[in-house]
């Protein structure tokens, strides 16, 4: 049975506590037992006063009518009695902060309920009505936007053996929700670093807490105060005129404005119970922020210790890296992993500070660099189970997974629906896994239907987003025609391998698409060796995706080149031209100028956003700071880094993860470069250095691997070849001898 506290549920107006529940069962003797709890929010758990909770957040974050995910503990018992304890979230089941996206009015929004089940020696014990419940000191809790404890209402051994409960209310039953009861798999989000504040400055009759570097989590309070004492703590990412820069925590100014909500925006309120000195970390929310203007606080309660940046993530392990003698580069491997972190709670969001959505282009385009630097295919697993279900019957998918139905009419298309294919296909690529393409097969097949259904009247694509957040933060210059095209080509492609990899026959028909679209594109959009829009991204794409053939790809080439070049020799693309523009510069000879477009200081560049003070990756590359400055979508430079400039290319044909090919890029400004990466069968790890005139180039490899060297360019072995099979050493790198 799930059960709830009352029929009222937390709105931004009408703020309601979040629910205390509590159960009291004795057993005949010490042990254990197995318990399961389930919500559509979340929840914490304690079990004779201990805590099993498995950590922030849980259990998970999804549409509860189409899943709802459960945790499963072995928990300690003791002869005698026994009481369980549960602490409610809204999460995602009552969501008003999520108002910009209709979460407000979705249709599975109600009070917080769960349910529960203690499985022992004696017996089982159920929530049901026979549960007490009380408000907690949590006035008013939501994942977007922040939490407000008042420990002056705290409840001393609410959830132990001896506490009177008798002046608490009996639980309500609650409808049960319409989403499939599932247990959730991803790793726990947990807490991971904690940094203490790099300056503390007089604002605005309050004190700034500067942190020195963007991240995600939460706050703690440390404090002595006064009873009453109220503590109003408002996070940011970034000052304006010395301000925090509230409105770029915010997408919507309309209804109701940003001036009815500011106040809640990214806010945590603490109410002291005073005498004893306090701790307090936030239950149900977290945030992305560097800066903390804390209001309520007097001048000798201003000290370091007052507040500590916590910062938390899902639990993923590190299985890449790369470094090199350009401290820039360094500095960007450093913030690109961060952003992958900072953005990935319990499955990959677009930020961490304004909307915490999970934005279907932004895990595409991260996912091959988040599969080279660490172990995220659980939560992609899972979350592409929420995609699969939120998927429309005509094939249709949304922007944002999960959602209530918000997505559909603006924030999708091709460059957007290509998840469904891009996080099967390199979870298989670099861990050969093939359970995510076999649960995704049918849904791909729809998709495939859909997506030939919305082409034009020349099989052309062009519906949804493009090239979004063009340097400069123009209007996207690739027309939308042609970005959504290639993409859809990209997803026929690869849906196509993945559905060979298992069996099924609908490669074929992913494959025929393919050839129509490439048919199409190249009878509508090439103009000799140009493509329709005559800029970066267009060009590059059509290139990378194979739309040009063979004897015309280097005239195409050099026409990128030439608009390289018209730019001031700088890159003027979008996320989905900067997907691609580094690794095909490289891959034909151009690693130099990759290497300037990503390094020069100058606007715009990875290299200028570090100038500027960036932390984490920018989601805009503009000459101030705006909007998001902790977004993964432009993290693909640290493939890039890894790829090509180190040269570590695990499984480059996809098809078997005993192969590896080095392929270095000896970029003129380095003087070495090192990757490695820890494949299913073991750590690969590439140097290379310059020594004189030669490289000398050190490979680690597992015993299970093949490696084959193809070098580029003027250098080779000193036996003179340009291609061989290597195994683990080191080998000299010459000038090829023209």
């Amino acid at each position: 049975m799930f059960i709830k506290a009352q029929e009222q549920y937390n709105t931004l107006e009408n703020h309601v506590p979040a629910p205390y529940f509590r159960k009291f069962f004795s057993a005949k003797q010490t042990g254990s037992a197995t318990v399961r709890i389930a919500t559509g929010g979340f929840y914490r758990l304690w079990i004779n006063g201990q805590e099993y909770t498995k950590g922030l957040l849980a259990p998970y974050i999804a549409n509860p009518d189409d899943f709802i995910y459960y945790d499963e503990y072995e928990v300690a018992l003791q002869a005698g009695d026994n009481v369980i304890g549960v602490l409610l979230g809204n999460g995602l089941q009552n969501n008003a902060g999520g108002y910009i996206w209709d979460f407000d009015k979705a249709a599975f929004r109600a009070a917080p309920s769960f349910a529960l089940t203690l499985c022992y020696a004696d017996g089982t014990v159920e929530s049901d009505t026979s549960f007490k419940t009380a408000p907690s000191p949590i006035l008013f809790d939501d994942y977007r936007l922040g939490e407000h404890y008042d420990a002056t209402k705290d409840i001393t051994g609410w959830n132990t053996i001896g506490f009177d409960d008798s002046e608490w209310c009996y639980a309500l039953e609650a409808s049960v929700p319409k989403g499939e009861l599932t247990l959730s798999a991803v790793p726990p989000i947990s807490r991971f670093e904690e940094r203490a504040p790099v300056a503390i400055t007089a604002y605005d009759g309050g004190y700034l807490y500067d942190f020195g570097v963007i991240d995600a989590g939460i706050v703690r309070l440390t404090i002595k105060g006064r009873a009453g004492q109220r503590i109003v703590m408002q996070h940011a990412e970034f000052l304006k005129d010395g301000k925090l820069n509230l409105q770029a925590l915010w997408c919507a100014y309309d209804t109701p404005s940003f001036e009815d909500v500011q106040h809640l925006v990214h806010t945590d309120v603490y109410i002291c119970k005073g005498d004893e000195t306090e701790v307090y970390t936030p239950s149900f929310v977290y945030h992305g922020f560097r800066y903390v203007a804390v209001f309520g606080i007097s001048e000798e309660q201003a000290t370091p210790d007052l507040l500590t940046q916590c910062v938390y993530h899902s639990t993923l392990h590190s299985c890449g890296g790369f470094s090199c003698s350009d401290e820039t580069l360094n500095t960007l491997q450093t913030i690109t992993r961060r952003s992958g972190l900072a953005n990935m709670w319990h499955f990959p969001n677009d930020c961490p500070q304004r909307e915490k959505n999970g934005w279907t282009a932004d895990a595409a385009l991260a996912s091959e660099f988040m599969m080279l630097n660490f172990t995220p295919e659980m939560c992609y697993r899972q979350w592409m189970h929420s995609i699969i279900k939120a998927q429309r019957k005509d094939g249709a998918l949304p922007g944002i997974v999960p959602t209530g139905g918000w997505g559909f009419h603006w924030g999708n298309g091709p460059a957007w629906d290509c998840v469904l294919v891009y996080l099967p296909y390199y979870v298989y690529v670099y861990r050969g896994e093939t359970a995510m393409i076999e649960e995704s097969a049918d849904a791909i097949l729809r998709y495939l239907q859909y997506l030939s259904s919305r082409r034009d009247k020349h099989g052309l694509c062009e519906f949804g987003l493009g090239d979004w957040c063009h340097v400069g933060d123009i209007p996207p210059k690739a027309p939308l025609v042609v970005t959504d095209t290639i993409i859809a080509k990209d997803i026929a492609d690869k849906a196509s391998f993945l559905l060979k990899v298992i069996g099924h026959i609908g490669w074929k028909t992913a494959k025929t698409l393919s050839r129509e679209l490439t048919t199409a594109f190249r009878t509508h959009l090439i103009e000799g060796d140009t493509v329709y829009g005559r800029c970066q991204t267009a060009q590059a794409m059509a290139l990378y995706y194979g739309m040009f053939k063979e004897d015309e790809k280097e005239r195409a080439l050099q026409w990128l080149i030439t608009y390289i070049r018209e730019s001031r020799n700088r890159m003027d693309v979008g996320v989905l031209g900067g997907r691609v523009l580094f690794h095909l510069l490289s891959e034909n000879g151009y690693a130099d100028l990759a290497y300037h477009l990503i390094a020069d200081p100058a606007f715009p560049s990875y290299s200028y956003i570090l100038s500027q003070g960036a932390t984490a990756l920018w989601e805009r590359f503009t000459v101030e700071p705006q909007d998001s400055l902790n977004h993964m979508f432009w993290g693909d430079v640290s493939a890039f880094f890894i790829k090509r400039i180190a040269g570590l290319q695990f499984n480059p044909t996809g098809e078997d993860i005993t192969k590896v090919t080095i392929a270095p890029c000896f970029v003129s400004a380095l003087d070495f470069a090192e990757a490695f990466y820890d494949s299913p069968h073991g750590r690969i790890a590439v140097r290379w250095e310059r020594e004189d005139d030669a490289i000398s180039l050190t490979l680690t490899l597992p015993k299970a691997m093949t490696a084959t060297m193809s070098l580029k360019e003027n250098w080779c072995l000193t036996s003179g070849e340009k291609t061989a099979i290597i195994t683990q050493g080191t080998y000299r790198l010459v000038q090829e001898q023209l």
